[in-house]
């Protein structure tokens, strides 16, 4: 199971001496992937709860929050083996075009270390500013990745969808990884269950019980072969939103939450199983607003996972 740590990306440590010195003592105990997310506002009066909090409220982190494109580029050039991902982009918010450039240049600069992972979004307020209607929201992010997937693997290219549209043109800047990197989704619906189905290499759920992903996670796999994919073929990648706590937690506690042995014991769930990937983040747990407090969680979790 690959390990991953979300970046020092938002909130008062975010910033470049904290990305070169996270990244690079992540890089250096053999964590295999670096990741970013994706938010655009911290609305002062939102129009809908934000859904990864159990009260609705947005953290304050948010409200100051580096660029995910900007950001992996950036450690790119600091580190050397260390894998790249996004967790998530919010798909419907750009354009493919732009995206390929912006994303198959991370994977070129990088040598190919470039993983994506797209999501749909929740915010009103986010898709009002970007100019994006959020009722189109799942038939853009699908319309999205056949473009970019178009993009990275034929030559001259032509897309003709509801949305995006390109004309017969070469788009010769290809990635290093083939046919193209790894495309992951978040979902939590049956419809969005079955985006990952049909398209993506992999599934990114977060904040859902062992159980649940059991479950949830085989309807993939069986939504796979019936849309005619190789089951096996579609990984799944667990996001652990970490939240550390100074005494135990009550058994209904959201996973990846309590005390070091309450998390550890997520951990060994889900390896046993099966994911292919888990990703740490610990930009919200109590007392993270510093270098050294990210490193200490790095280093923390780490010898959790390898206990």
């Amino acid at each position: 199971m690959r390990l991953g740590f979300a970046l020092p990306q938002l909130g008062p440590a975010a910033g470049p001496d904290a990305l070169v010195a996270v990244a690079q003592r992540a890089e250096a105990l053999g964590y295999d992937d670096l990741w970013v997310l994706d938010r655009v506002l911290w609305p002062i009066a939102p129009r809908a709860p934000y859904p990864a909090m159990p009260d609705g409220h947005l953290p304050d982190g948010y409200k100051r929050v580096l660029d995910p494109f900007e950001t992996l580029t950036f450690v790119a050039a600091h580190t050397s083996r260390i894998g790249l991902g996004t967790s998530v982009l919010n798909a419907p918010y750009y354009n493919p075009v732009l995206l390929a450039r912006q994303l198959t240049s991370i994977d070129v600069l990088s040598k190919g270390r470039l993983r994506v992972g797209f999501g749909t979004g929740w915010s009103p307020d986010e898709y009002e500013a970007v100019g994006v209607p959020i009722n189109e929201r799942g038939k853009r992010a699908n319309e999205l990745v056949q473009a970019l997937k178009a993009i990275w693997t034929t030559d001259p290219v032509s897309f003709e969808g509801q949305y995006f549209r390109i004309a017969k043109s070469h788009i010769a800047l290809k990635p290093v990884q083939k046919p193209h990197p790894p495309v992951y989704f978040a979902a939590y619906t049956p419809a969005t269950m079955r985006r990952v189905a049909r398209i993506a290499d992999g599934w990114m759920p977060a904040g859902i019980p062992v159980e649940g992903m059991r479950q949830m996670f085989a309807s993939i796999r069986q939504m796979a072969a019936e849309a005619g994919r190789d089951p096996g073929a579609v990984t799944m990648i667990v996001r652990a939103n970490v939240m550390f706590a100074g005494k135990p937690l009550a058994a209904d506690r959201g996973i990846f939450t309590g005390t070091p042995e309450q998390i550890q014991a997520d951990i060994v769930a889900t390896r046993k199983l099966g994911a292919a990937g888990l990703l740490f983040d610990v930009q919200f747990s109590p007392g993270i607003a510093t270098t050294n407090a990210y490193i200490d969680k790095l280093e923390q979790l780490l010898t959790l996972a390898q206990a």
